[in-house]
């Protein structure tokens, strides 16, 4: 397990027992997530879904191909969003993205940026990552403002990136390197 402490959150690796919490996020956030990313079946919320999404997880994760996180608040323990760095890419490339989700009740306090953060201080200090990328609605003005506030600088637009609710959305794509970290 992997576990990164924050001022206003924690990150740590989810494992099986946190499947229930994990579909009660994305359940609660069903809606409000569909602004910027695709609607799924009905059965992806469920429990059972999410089990094996956090099984497939772990199983990158010893690849040294993903790790993904939950974030959780420090005074109740609730899982309040979740982060990845994920699509790991080993030399010559060295890099990967960055994704992140809160729950939209916690929306606007700094969560993500910190998070986001501790994520990227993780793919370049323990995974030695020379490049994080993220890519980012342009309606998406607080990932925007999270990516920023990282020192993720925004390297170009790409075009009908992602199939989002039945329409291909643009993107732009935000980088950090290390030799800037």
């Amino acid at each position: 397990m992997i576990y990164l402490e924050g001022d206003t959150c924690y990150l740590r690796t989810l494992s099986i027992k946190d499947a229930p919490s994990l579909a009660d996020l994305v359940y609660r956030n069903k809606f409000y997530w569909s602004i910027y990313e695709p609607l799924h079946r009905d059965d992806y919320y469920t429990t059972t879904v999410q089990r094996e999404k956090i099984r497939e997880s772990l199983l990158l994760m010893e690849e040294k191909r993903e790790f993904g996180f939950g974030i959780f608040e420090h005074t109740t323990d609730k899982m309040i969003g979740h982060i990845s760095l994920y699509s790991l890419k080993r030399m010559p490339f060295s890099s990967g993205l960055i994704g992140y989700s809160i729950d939209e009740q916690f929306v606007g306090k700094g969560i993500a940026s910190e998070a986001a953060h501790m994520v990227k201080n993780f793919g370049f200090e323990h995974v030695h990552l020379n490049r994080i990328e993220a890519y980012v609605s342009p309606r998406n003005l607080g990932s925007i403002k999270v990516l920023e506030k990282n020192e993720f600088l925004r390297e170009g637009l790409l075009r009908k990136l992602l199939f989002i609710n039945g329409k291909w959305e643009d993107h732009y794509m935000y980088a950090s390197l290390s030799e800037e970290y």
